[in-house]
């Protein structure tokens, strides 16, 4: 289809849903995310723009229609095999490359991706600690080596934006050799830092890892999938919300993460060479 045909058409339902929902242009604005001059330019009949894939989904969700009739792709306005349930629990087990979360990855290209790993984010570990990490929790080593380059790739393309927050202490923990990582030699820390340095500067800025203090901080792990989802790890499962408001909450609860944290991005490769320098034996 043209797009000043498929923005026509967007335009027309855009303002269909404008009647509809009874509010001024800037309450509808403010209720899918954007400002109202950005509103009035999407109803501009000059215009030949569409919102990003972010707006789209979350004026469709807002409004409860599909984004085939919002593009004006069908005539049929219901979402139809667009429904999901607000909360669902997926198993995590399996290949990489087979499950759902590489499938939510892929979806949400072009998106911005916020992740609060459980412990060392995947895509940073050396295989050494995948072996060492994969004994203590009889995962699959294949299906974790899968995963980091999987997550590696992925962070290399240029449309990635992923943000990654969690807590400074956890990288203080394992640099020390404690907790679950007692078994983990000091050389083997000492190169699992120092190679999470180099990915770091050399994946940033798609890939940009900010530290909080863990002391006034919480977080369980998680990942929001720009608009589309969020899925809470515990465990060997993802309790995954597909809801707009939770979606919402956490991405305030991530961004507040972010603010709170002492170590910025750029900042990150150095404190992580720092911690390979001071690295030291397991009690």
């Amino acid at each position: 289809m043209d797009k000043r045909n498929l923005s026509g058409l967007f335009r027309e339902r855009l303002r269909l849903l404008l009647q509809r929902s009874g509010l001024n242009q800037s309450a509808f604005a403010a209720a899918v995310g954007i400002d109202r001059s950005a509103l009035s330019q999407l109803l501009a009949e000059s215009t030949t723009r569409l919102p990003r894939a972010e707006t789209l989904m979350t004026i469709a969700s807002e409004h409860k229609v599909s984004l085939d009739w919002l593009l004006g792709l069908s005539q049929d306005e219901g979402l139809t095999g667009e429904i999901r349930a607000s909360l669902e629990i997926e198993e995590g087990l399996g290949g990489f490359d087979r499950t759902l979360l590489a499938k939510w990855h892929a979806e949400a290209i072009g998106t911005k991706i916020r992740y609060v790993p459980a412990g060392i984010p995947d895509l940073l570990r050396t295989d050494a600690l995948i072996d060492y990490e994969a004994d203590i929790s009889n995962r699959s080593r294949q299906s974790q080596a899968v995963e980091t380059q999987y997550r590696i790739d992925y962070n290399r393309r240029p449309e990635t934006d992923m943000e990654v927050c969690m807590p400074r202490h956890t990288l203080e923990i394992f640099a020390h050799g404690l907790g679950v990582w007692s078994g983990f030699p000091e050389s083997a820390r000492r190169e699992q830092l120092l190679h999470m340095a180099s990915l770091l500067d050399d994946l940033y800025p798609t890939f940009r890892l900010f530290l909080y203090d863990g002391r006034v901080r919480y977080s369980v792990p998680y990942t929001i999938f720009g608009p589309f989802r969020a899925a809470i790890y515990v465990g060997d499962m993802y309790l995954v919300l597909n809801a707009t408001a939770p979606i919402r909450t956490l991405t305030r609860h991530f961004d507040n993460l972010i603010r709170a944290a002492d170590i910025n991005a750029h900042e990150a490769s150095g404190f992580a060479r720092g911690l390979a320098e001071s690295a030291l034996p397991s009690y």
